[in-house]
């Protein structure tokens, strides 16, 4: 069993790393393509708030993604753990490899959720109905993290179409001088948005580990070590300065022709949302934030000027990645238990 523990952080810890490409890119994303920094610079900051937000981000997210299994404590749940780490993180490597903007955190869920079912049935989740249809309806479970999935995509849409139009109101009889004030307002956007990346993300690795750790026996109390949120908070750093161009290419470029007012109305509606989300305990994704934040303020400057089909795409495959990583680590997980 300790092998299988050990083994499952490890996976952890490479996922993590593919966090730090895949989702923390697009955060970078609008802000070098609009002229706003250098890509070194950029990633650069990234990295840095990222590292700050793993550390000082808190533990909500990880106390709610960690509660969507309710397989008692042993081998079994420790395997469930592992088949969903390693869909998660095949999904993540794969979507980078075609420059996908695809959702870490949902490859993560889909995962738990079809290793899971695979193992012990639809019981095996914690769905939240009951809580939600009982008073006080708390909103808890799987009903928590599919409610913030949707509303994070709105929020995210709809905060960059008002975000532009209100700036375009505001900045309209603006001289050009106006962009050097507006640059600054971008560089304290993205460190913001990048600080809550960083909590969320990191928040869901430390979840699953500490669940691992409680699983296997080594921890008496469910807790998120120090170690590992150290670890996680470099992993997630140095996976943000080593790769996520292609998805950078596809956010910053492909979408929306991006000027240095419209990064900052992304990144300020983007980290709202992500920020509330965060407080809220709730695993939501700064990539689909982002994208639809990007669409919404190119849909309020000229929708005529939107590439759609690239958005069809990265809508697609915001619906698609829950399903095809439960197949995934359902099908992982009858090959690890047969190992």
């Amino acid at each position: 069993m300790l092998l299988i523990a050990a083994l499952t952080i490890l996976i952890a810890f490479a996922f993590t790393f593919t966090n730090g490409f895949q989702d923390a890119a697009t955060v970078a994303a609008t802000f070098i393509a609009s002229g706003s920094a250098t890509p070194r610079q950029g990633i650069i900051m990234v990295a840095g708030m990222n590292f700050l937000g793993a550390i000082l981000g808190g533990s909500a997210v990880a106390f709610t993604l960690s509660g969507l299994l309710t397989i008692a404590s042993g081998p079994l749940l420790l395997e469930v753990l592992l088949a969903a780490l390693l869909a998660a993180a095949a999904w993540n490597v794969g979507a980078w490899y075609l420059g996908l903007p695809s959702s870490s955190t949902h490859a993560l869920i889909g995962g738990l959720m079809g290793a899971g079912i695979m193992a012990a049935g639809i019981g095996s989740i914690y769905w939240g109905v009951a809580d939600l249809l009982s008073p006080p309806h708390e909103i808890t479970g799987m009903v928590k993290v599919l409610l913030f999935f949707v509303l994070s995509i709105v929020l995210g849409l709809v905060g960059g179409y008002l975000m532009r139009r209100c700036t375009w109101v505001l900045f309209r009889n603006a001289k050009r001088t106006i962009n050097r004030s507006i640059i600054r307002i971008n560089w304290l956007a993205a460190a913001g948005m990048a600080f809550f990346n960083g909590s969320n993300d990191a928040q869901k690795q430390l979840g699953i580990i500490a669940l691992v750790l409680f699983a296997a026996g080594e921890s008496a109390v469910f807790a998120v070590p120090l170690w590992a949120r150290g670890v996680c908070a470099l992993l997630l750093t140095m996976g943000t300065l080593g790769g996520g161009w292609r998805i950078m290419k596809t956010i910053g470029n492909r979408i929306f022709s991006l000027k240095p007012v419209h990064s900052m109305d992304s990144q300020i509606s983007s980290g709202v949302t992500l920020g509330l989300s965060t407080l809220a305990g709730a695993p939501v994704s700064s990539t689909h934030i982002i994208t639809m934040s990007v669409i919404g303020v190119g849909a309020a400057e000229n929708p005529r000027n939107v590439r759609w089909r690239v958005g069809e795409e990265l809508i697609l495959s915001m619906f698609v990645t829950i399903p095809s990583t439960m197949l995934l680590s359902g099908a992982l997980l009858v090959l690890v238990q047969h190992i």
